[in-house]
């Protein structure tokens, strides 16, 4: 495929820790961040936190650092596209690519697509949806079955998910319980 990719915007970073009670009194009472949701997915629990209320989370916390390892302790880098046709044009030219563990994805409040880079780090790509649902949510993505199809197919999955509200609602709420924290 030719031409520019779609622009890319850094988003957030997500972090394996050891001690999550430990991690969120830093970034909470330290830092100023607030929770946004809190949830396990394959086993591991998952923390998602903001400062700017434009963000679902700007930081994840994700537990599974083995204690005293200096190993591996960034999880993933993540980049929003602006609009879900970015996103679907950018599957097409990182799949020409055939990079490592390729995958689209469903959040409910995104769509992504993860992938890793030449060296085994993970990469998201992503574009928000208009909802808002508890996270942590994981479901395959079909980025072939066209916009207006992916659309109406996650606004149902959403509908039918705890936590579903608009996500300009979801922003509200999240501006007000930082006010609170000033």
């Amino acid at each position: 495929m030719s031409g520019a990719p779609p622009a890319l915007r850094f988003s957030h970073v997500g972090l394996f820790v050891t001690d999550m009670a430990r991690m969120l009194e830093f970034y909470c009472d330290g830092l100023g961040f607030v929770v946004t949701d809190q949830g396990r997915l394959g086993g591991a629990l998952l923390t998602f936190l903001t400062r700017e209320p434009g963000e679902h989370h700007q930081l994840v916390l994700v537990e599974g650092r083995p204690a005293g390892l200096p190993g591996r302790i960034v999880n993933q880098l993540s980049f929003r596209v602006d609009a879900l046709s970015d996103l679907i044009a950018f599957w097409h030219r990182i799949r020409e690519r055939a990079p490592a563990d390729l995958v689209a994805v469903t959040h409910g409040n995104a769509w992504s697509v993860y992938f890793g880079d030449p060296e085994g780090n993970r990469i998201e790509v992503f574009a928000d949806t208009p909802w808002h649902v508890s996270q942590p949510v994981r479901e395959p993505l079909d980025l072939e079955s066209g916009e207006a199809a992916i659309l109406a197919e996650t606004e149902a999955f959403c509908r039918g998910r705890p936590g579903f509200r608009p996500m300009a609602e979801w922003r509200r709420e999240v501006a007000a319980r930082l006010a609170d924290q000033g």
